[in-house]
């Protein structure tokens, strides 16, 4: 009797499953395997992927900036992801309602569509929440550099993404991990150092932004811890910092050897930390655009150091990959896509490239598995992040904006990334330290009284700002 129970038995997840359908059916709804937080990730990307049409995927592939955004465009072009660029804020000294309530209107839209894929909103947070009235600024990246301590900059990371989590914001394009080899480059203030060892070490800033990725988890696979934190952007990939004479966007020639061991090594570090996305340089290496170099990014990132976030592009990056920006801008959509980057920061004229990379599928130029690849890695960071369970921003954490604590790490971080360059001339007494009875110091130079700059670039603004009345800055210093 017993023996024919037990033939007659149901495991247990068999009947659960059982109950799913039967209330799916009461309800007259379907159970959907990737709406389900219990299944696993690939379970989920497999189940989604196979729901999508050719113009829902490639709306995933699109990011746009705030001011063409909608919760309409979003809907109607299934965008994937919105971005603030320098600067671009909802309105002048906007507060966290203002923010959140930006974003959770752009996600209503993309919940809206037929399937429901929320979309990333991103932002430069390079040091601090810099675009956000009353965010604590940290000392860039060139002066934590020189404090050598990891684990503070792992502090900094964390606060960060409190304070853009707190303005609904899940994604940081940051850390940048240029390795500032000439210091005519204009963006050398971006780099933590000349030294790749200190850069490498540096990303400690990852896991401060993201969460530590749990022991054994596989190399390369996005981690995201939860709603106090964000998914982190390695950039920008690769070589920035070692253009010839410094120039911005230049041909950085050097061979694959002296690549991997000055302007790689970051990047070794950050995938074995689980960041979530890479974004591509504008210059080249050895005269190939980065945004064309297949073997770098699908070849190289991809393939042999087994990254499985998602690669983005800079700002228009494919533009420039033709002499005349857009002159040809379906081989610039054919060729970026082709080398292995998943999702174009477009960021305004989205239709052109929708309409290009929809043409260009439709004639097999660019193969369905290619798009294929570069969705599952997007919705698989999605789903890392939690992103389907907590589209909707709240105000649990304005208080965290600015606050007192990340204040002081700030003022630490300054104190730590003093550098004393000189200290008087040879033979001389030295000038530090200072006499203690010395009745006046002169402190001199364009920078000595100018909180703008001070700060630096992105700081409100791209190029940030100059002066001492600015209430923007004022509020930052207090």
């Amino acid at each position: 009797m017993m023996s024919e129970i037990s033939r007659c038995r149901v495991p247990f997840e068999a009947l659960l499953l059982l109950l799913c359908f039967w209330a799916a059916s009461i309800t007259g709804s379907e159970y959907l395997k990737y709406k389900d937080p219990k299944q696993p990730i690939n379970v989920r990307i497999k189940d989604l992927m196979k729901r999508m049409t050719l113009a829902e995927k490639i709306g995933q592939m699109t990011q746009i900036e705030m001011t063409v955004a909608s919760a309409d465009v979003v809907e109607n072009y299934f965008i994937g992801s919105v971005l603030s660029g320098g600067g671009s804020v909802p309105a002048t000294n906007a507060s966290v309602e203002t923010w959140v309530n930006m974003v959770n209107e752009f996600q209503r839209g993309a919940l809206s569509t037929r399937l429901g894929i929320p979309m990333i909103y991103g932002i430069d947070a390079v040091h601090g929440h810099n675009n956000v009235y009353k965010a604590s600024v940290f000392p860039h990246n060139v002066g934590l550099g020189v404090t050598r301590d990891p684990q503070l900059v792992k502090k900094i990371g964390a606060a960060t993404a409190l304070e853009v989590r707190a303005t609904g914001i899940p994604y940081v394009f940051a850390p940048c991990i240029a390795v500032c080899r000439d210091p005519r480059w204009g963006r050398c203030s971006e780099s933590y150092s000349e030294d790749p060892a200190i850069v490498k070490a540096m990303t400690e800033i990852i896991p401060g932004l993201q969460g530590d990725i749990p022991p054994g988890s596989h190399k390369g696979v996005p981690f995201v811890a939860g709603k106090q934190n964000v998914a982190s952007c390695a950039k920008h990939y690769v070589g920035d910092g070692g253009t010839t004479k410094g120039i911005n966007a230049n041909n950085t020639v050097i061979d694959f050897h002296g690549l991997l061991s000055i302007h790689m090594q970051g990047y070794f570090s950050a995938v074995i930390k689980g960041v979530s996305t890479i974004m591509i340089s504008f210059s080249s290496w050895n005269g190939v655009k980065m945004h064309a170099n297949h073997d770098l990014i699908t070849g190289f990132l991809k393939n042999k150091l087994r990254f499985r976030g998602f690669v983005i592009s800079d700002w228009a990056g494919i533009d420039e990959l033709t002499p005349i920006p857009r002159s040809n801008y379906s081989y610039s959509v054919q060729t970026g896509v082709l080398a292995g980057i998943d999702m174009m920061m477009v960021p305004y004229n989205y239709t052109d490239f929708i309409g290009n990379l929809t043409m260009l599928v439709n004639k097999n130029f660019i193969p369905m598995s290619r798009i294929d690849d570069a969705v599952k890695r997007i919705l698989r960071v999605k789903f890392t992040m939690g992103l389907f369970e907590n589209p909707i921003a709240d105000l649990s954490l304005s208080h965290q904006l600015g606050s007192q604590e990340h204040r002081e790490l700030a003022r630490e971080a300054v104190r730590k990334s003093l550098v004393l360059l000189k200290n008087g001339k040879p033979g001389q007494e030295p000038a530090l330290p200072l006499p203690k009875k010395a009745r006046k110091m002169l402190v001199a130079g364009t920078h000595a009284h100018n909180l703008g700059y001070q700060c630096g670039g992105w700081t409100i603004t791209w190029q940030g700002t100059s002066g001492n009345n600015n209430s923007e800055l004022q509020s930052w210093m207090l």
